[in-house]
Formats: structure tokens, C-alpha cells, sequence
């Protein structure tokens, strides 16, 4: 990726988190870009496509922030992952999932469902991976998806339920007793 496509991607999504996925003309996010009119739609060729930069660019630094080591043989506690979305809330998403905003505003869009789906997914496997409760991704989904979007209302009460949630894990994952059919 060239430095011209990321300051294009960051400054996409800064604009979309900040103003919503309806209400940004083009003007406002070729001035978030830093980049000409020219130039904007050189790289990106329509609104639609900006959008889904725009999340490729979150989902690489959401994983980049709440899973910034490679993949080790150690495992990492499901709550030190939990605590790093809640950081990740904190810093950048404190209104929700800027992933499901974007769905919401285009139910029948494939593209951006399915954008949604392989974020959701790749969060979960990568946090079962990690944590070393392969098997459990959609109890892991659930705990994050449920951080992430009670996160707004409650804040850090939200984050005192998902670890708790957390403690109960390696139990349920051990005796079986909670995968998802």
C-alpha cells in the first residue's frame, strides 16, 4: 500500500467515524484525505468503495491494537484481550462498532455485510487462538460483541461483565458445555 492510499484509507475513516456514513459530502472527505478531487477518486473510484476502504483501514488497526503480538506458543488470558477492546472503545469507537453503523446505514449492501462478517470472524478466531479456547469463537464473539455494544450506555461496567464472563470461559470450554450448535 503506498503512502498516498493510506493517508486516503485514514483519512476516510476518520471522516466516517466522525460524521456518520450519511451525512459527509464528497467535499468533506476529500478535505479528511488531504488529497485533490482528482486524486480521491483516482484511488477510489466511488462513494461506496470509500466506505469499504475506509473499514479495511479499521479492521487492520483494530487488529494491529488488540492483537499486536505475532501469534505465540503462550497463551494470553481472554481478559487481557477484552481489556485491550475496552481500550479500543476508549480511544476510537465511543459511540459503537463503526462496522455495524456501517451496515445499519446500507442494510442490503453484500459488500458491507459481508466486510462485517469477516471483521467479526477474524476477531473471534484470532481471540480463541490466542487464548487458547479454540472451539469457543462464538462464546468469545458474543462476550466482545456485547462489550462493544453495551460499551456506549455503560462503559467500564461493560467491561467488569465481559470479565467476568471471561473467568467462566476455560470451564465451559473444557467441559464442552458451551459450543454454539
Amino acid at each position: 500500500m503506498t503512502d498516498i492510499q493510506n493517508q486516503i484509507d485514514a483519512g476516510l475513516e476518520q471522516a466516517f467515524a466522525k460524521h456518520g456514513f450519511s451525512e459527509p459530502n464528497i467535499e468533506t472527505l476529500r478535505k479528511a484525505t488531504g488529497v485533490s478531487l482528482r486524486t480521491l477518486y483516482k484511488y477510489v473510484p466511488s462513494r461506496d468503495k470509500m466506505i469499504l476502504r475506509a473499514l479495511e483501514h479499521r479492521h487492520r488497526r483494530y487488529m494491529e491494537h488488540v492483537f499486536p503480538e505475532a501469534e505465540t506458543a503462550d497463551p494470553l488470558p481472554l481478559a487481557t484481550i477484552v481489556d485491550r477492546v475496552a481500550q479500543w472503545m476508549r480511544a476510537e469507537t465511543t459511540h459503537g462498532c463503526l462496522f455495524h453503523a456501517a451496515v445499519a446505514s446500507s442494510p442490503q449492501d453484500g459488500e458491507l455485510r459481508a466486510l462485517l462478517d469477516r471483521h467479526k470472524a477474524e476477531m473471534a478466531n484470532r481471540a480463541a487462538s490466542m487464548s487458547s479456547l479454540k472451539g469457543s469463537e462464538g462464546e468469545i464473539s458474543i462476550i466482545i460483541e456485547g462489550l462493544m455494544q453495551s460499551w456506549p450506555l455503560r462503559g467500564d461496567e461493560s467491561l467488569r461483565a465481559a470479565k467476568v464472563l471471561c473467568t467462566l470461559m476455560p470451564d465451559v470450554h473444557r467441559s464442552g458445555a458451551g459450543s454454539i450448535p
